[in-house]
């Protein structure tokens, strides 16, 4: 599995990692001896990079990865949790004493003394142009309780401002076969600045497994079914945003393209790393064979132009009308 530097300061990721949203909540259920039977998968396949969140199962998910740390210790993992996302979502509940209990109650999850790296989770606009947030975090780092911190964006331009300020050592953003306008200046700025790419959502939530179809179905508790339009949260976070039917017809063009011996998720995985100035991606796994198969990926070789001509040809035709103006 390659590694690649994920900060300023000098953390090292796999370039496949782990996403454990889904082991936390709003995937349908998966049981606790399942999520650590996944977790290990993925250790024992290489992955090293783990992203979880505070919001995920309100704690669950942040336990599930301090029981990973703990059973393998001295082997390399490096966590990243986010906060924010556990109030209403205004500027002035980003205070410096919120977040400092937010990184107190994720370090006691995690099993923790200090947190490799923390990220604000999606933050309103308002947040990053807050000093207070800044100066704040900038506190955290230098009593110890962080590492380094992060952001995880909704947007392109939330992004570009978020790396302005210098203590920001890393970027989330969603990026896919669907979603391909951080391409045109967010990777590269964060290129320039030094600063880590965290690919969220790279199978659009599923989507570009190749799986799905006019009857598939989720359960209720599932994001999938309850935010197709955003009822919940932004809805570029499900499907990333492209409507379920088009990216039905999208992916059924992308599985008749696919080089010999590759699957489409294979695919999709390899092409957001192999975009340039991207450090780690981190599909989600409900089961040890999804993260044994996403880890694998790491280990494939880098796709032919072909390939990537004819994902942007998709994007152009069927799904950037739906998105590329939005995030």
């Amino acid at each position: 599995m390659q590694t690649r530097r994920l900060t300023r300061g000098g953390l090292q990721a796999s370039v496949i990692g782990l996403g454990c949203w889904q082991l936390g909540g709003s995937w349908g259920e998966v049981s606790e001896d399942q999520a650590m039977a996944t977790l290990h998968a993925a250790a024992d396949a290489g992955v090293t990079f783990f992203d979880t969140a505070d919001v995920y199962g309100d704690g669950r998910s942040e336990r599930l990865v301090g029981r990973l740390l703990a059973e393998r210790p001295g082997e390399g993992l490096v966590v990243a949790t986010k906060c924010g996302r556990r109030v209403a979502q205004e500027a002035a509940n980003y205070t410096p004493e919120a977040l400092r209990q937010w990184a107190e109650r994720s370090l006691g999850y995690l099993g923790l003394d200090r947190i490799p790296l923390t990220q604000l989770h999606c933050p309103p606009d308002a947040v990053y142009e807050d000093d207070r947030v800044f100066d704040a975090l900038d506190q955290l780092v230098a009593d110890g309780l962080l590492g380094e911190y992060g952001v995880s964006v909704e947007t392109v331009a939330q992004g570009l401002r978020a790396i302005e300020r210098p203590g920001v050592t890393s970027v989330q953003v969603i990026f896919n076969a669907f979603r391909l306008k951080p391409l045109e200046q967010l990777l590269p700025a964060c290129e320039r600045a030094g600063a880590g790419v965290i690919v969220r959502v790279p199978l659009a939530s599923g989507m570009l497994s190749g799986k799905y179809d006019e009857n598939t179905t989720f359960p209720a508790d599932d994001h999938r079914n309850y935010n197709r339009h955003g009822e919940a949260f932004d809805v570029g976070e499900t499907f990333s945003g492209v409507p379920y039917d088009v990216g039905l017809q999208a992916v059924r063009r992308l599985a008749q393209v696919l080089p010999e011996g590759w699957s489409l998720p294979e695919v999709a995985l390899r092409w957001c790393a192999d975009a340039p100035g991207v450090t780690t991606v981190i599909p989600g796994a409900r089961n040890p064979e999804q993260a044994r198969a996403n880890a694998a990926v790491g280990d494939r070789p880098a796709l032919g132009a072909d390939v990537v001509a004819e994902v942007e040809a998709v994007y152009r035709d069927l799904v950037a009308p739906h998105v590329h103006s939005r995030w």
